[in-house]
């Protein structure tokens, strides 16, 4: 059995998620201590718990210390399964986050797979559903990975009530190797600004503050933000709540950002915090953006042959999953750069 130290760097949530994954992919028993113990209220939270509950119904695991507030798990895989599942954090808890543990997983299974997950979609500290959709996903997509998603229903803090659905209709089992070393020009920033629950001018200064922010940055692309709101009986949603993200199309490369709104935090910070993040980014040359930096590790560790990438900024999330890999497979990961600063790092993996 593997002991993983959930202390270790950023000792967060991610430890888990991905050791978790990594175990029911290479099929080794794992042993999380310290879980999430860097955080203020240490232990399993409500999203963690549906995480693993998910993995192990998936691949049939045995689990030990599977309450809130655990310190310590043990997970035991068996077989990855196919078939239906759905999943309900029962909370506001981030389905995005569920899916960094699962997307990797239903992978390897026999063949289709649909999921459909409940919680909070556009959440703190988590990726929006948004740039799950129009940032992450094409880019699993370029590592042979086609994966479909609708969105049903949002789901914001504190109310949470979200919805999607998940479906991939042929598991590649394996990753194609990729080498994303640098950006081209910019052709194109697109973006899609919301609100629930709020007047439609949340969404559209948001929007609008984006774009002057952006122009204001030096970029000269077209800039095309779709506005997506609802009005009286039509908003299904709990709500209230409003966010943005952005995407920028730049030869090869795409990068995204995020920003949400919250109770007090005016439409136009929303915007320009989005905006900023992303110009930030590019200025970078890098060919990922510094979240994309992050999720995309576990998929090249994986890929059968030598992947390279070229990543805004190697952040503390980036340094524990390839600490966290090291532990689980056969491959050298080089990394050449500062924590806090842009990075290349080059993979010689084996698939698992």
């Amino acid at each position: 059995m593997k002991v993983v130290d959930g202390s270790y760097g950023e000792g967060g949530g991610q430890i888990l998620r991905t050791a978790v994954a990594l175990s029911c992919i290479t099929g080794e028993d794992i042993k999380v201590t310290n879980v999430r113990a860097k955080r203020p209220n240490p232990g399993l939270k409500r999203q963690h718990l549906t995480a693993l509950k998910a993995a192990a119904t998936i691949c049939g695991a045995r689990v030990e210390g599977l309450k809130v507030g655990s310190k310590e798990v043990v997970f035991s895989p068996n077989s990855i399964s196919a078939g239906n599942f759905r999943f309900d954090v029962g909370t506001a808890g981030s389905v995005t986050l569920i899916l960094q543990t699962l997307l990797p997983v239903v992978a390897y299974a026999p063949s289709q797979v649909t999921l459909e997950l409940s919680g909070g979609t556009d959440v703190p500290w988590s990726p929006p559903i948004d740039y799950v959709r129009y940032v992450m996903l094409p880019h699993l997509r370029k590592l042979g990975y086609d994966v479909l998603l609708k969105l049903i229903r949002r789901g914001h803090y504190p109310k949470g009530g979200g919805l999607i659905q998940v479906y991939v209709p042929s598991p590649p089992k394996g990753f194609i190797p990729l080498k994303l070393l640098g950006r081209g020009e910019v052709k194109e920033v697109r973006g899609l600004s919301h609100c629930v629950k709020l007047p439609k001018h949340v969404a559209l200064r948001q929007a609008k503050a984006a774009e002057e922010t952006l122009r204001e940055g030096g970029v000269k692309a077209p800039i095309n933000i779709r506005l997506e709101h609802y009005e009286g009986k039509e908003d299904p949603h709990k709500g209230p709540g409003s966010g943005i993200v952005l995407w920028a199309l730049a030869g090869k490369a795409l990068l995204g950002s995020d920003a949400l709104g919250a109770k007090g935090k005016r439409a136009e910070v929303v915007g320009k915090e989005a905006a900023s993040k992303l110009l930030k980014d590019l200025s970078t040359g890098a060919a990922l953006d510094m979240h994309m930096s992050d999720n995309i590790l576990i998929y090249l560790a994986l890929a059968e042959g030598n992947s390279a990438i070229h990543g805004a900024e190697l952040s503390t999330h980036a340094l524990t999953v390839i600490w966290l890999i090291k532990q689980f497979l056969p491959v050298t990961i080089d990394v050449f750069g500062e924590a806090g600063k842009p990075f290349k790092a080059v993979f010689k993996a084996t698939n698992t």
